[in-house]
């Protein structure tokens, strides 16, 4: 699997924005600016105001201007998974040659691999789905996920 960069910006960005919500107001007592979200996340600002427009876009985040304005999550962390920001970002989690899986025709000893293509797609579907901003933001991840990210031969 391969983020863009700004994919990792967009989760970064959102990840902060969970950190400093309000449960009751979803963050909307606290706007963040885009600046502070730059600062603390280690983003370009530049690059970051054209993901929080398609955040914004997307629903994730809802924004105000002005001197009190900024950014706040739409709905709580925990209603926000992985998955929903990558494809705000970049649309379906898995494409080939710019195909989804089951669009494709393979034909001969190549049949399976579609099958392995969806699979692959469900395997990332299946963590992305279940990991919300607010697990990230929190640092407290599924039990599944924790177990997967500990053995050692995820880190090679």
């Amino acid at each position: 699997m391969r983020l863009s960069a700004r994919v990792d910006y967009a989760l970064r960005a959102v990840a902060e924005l969970a950190s400093v919500a309000d449960g009751a107001n979803v963050g909307r007592t606290r706007p963040v600016t885009a600046e502070q979200i730059a600062r603390a996340q280690e983003i370009p600002p530049k690059f970051l105001e054209s993901i929080l427009l398609q955040l914004r876009r997307g629903g994730i985040v809802h924004a105000q201007r002005g001197p009190e304005g900024g950014y706040w999550l739409a709905r709580p962390g925990a209603e926000i998974s992985l998955a929903e920001v990558i494809r705000v970002i970049d649309g379906p989690l898995a494409h080939v040659r710019g195909q989804r899986p089951e669009e494709l025709g393979y034909h001969g000893a190549a049949r399976a691999l579609q099958d392995v293509w969806i699979a692959l797609r469900a395997s990332e579907r299946e963590i992305l789905e279940q990991v919300s901003i607010a697990d990230v933001a929190a640092g407290t991840l599924p039990g599944r996920i924790n177990q997967l990210a500990a053995d050692p031969r995820a880190w090679s």
